[in-house]
């Protein structure tokens, strides 16, 4: 899977094409292909095409839902019930300048613990 504590890295730009392989979105998401498969399960927008041999073949679309879900699951802190839910539209919008919420949180910590050192000074 994802170490989560580098859940933070650069991902690589898709190229133009037309139609990825699952190891291609595993590389371009980072995300291991058996988790691709099992997102397949649980996001009923992800619908990769199937072809001859049921070889999995995803669009520029599908690559950039999977990038979404993997934000919404490794970086958002969501569950997958959650993620789903939010990218049906029925979650809590997420914040318009594109900070996660646990990084708010964390931010706000930072200052109340400064503001609290401040005050036993």
């Amino acid at each position: 899977m994802l170490d989560p504590n580098s859940s933070n890295i650069e991902l690589p730009p898709i190229p133009g094409k037309r139609y990825f392989t699952i190891g291609e979105v595993s590389e371009l998401c980072q995300v291991k292909p058996h988790v691709l498969r099992y997102w397949e399960q649980e996001f009923p927008q992800l619908k990769p095409v199937k072809r001859r041999g049921n070889r999995r073949y995803y669009q520029r679309h599908d690559v950039e839902m999977i990038r979404d879900i993997r934000s919404l699951l490794y970086e958002q802190g969501f569950t997958i019930g959650g993620a789903r839910q939010q990218l049906a539209g029925d979650g809590p919008k997420p914040d318009p300048r594109g900070g996660s919420r646990v990084e708010e949180i964390r931010q706000l910590r930072k200052e109340l613990e400064e503001v609290l050192a401040i005050l036993k000074a």
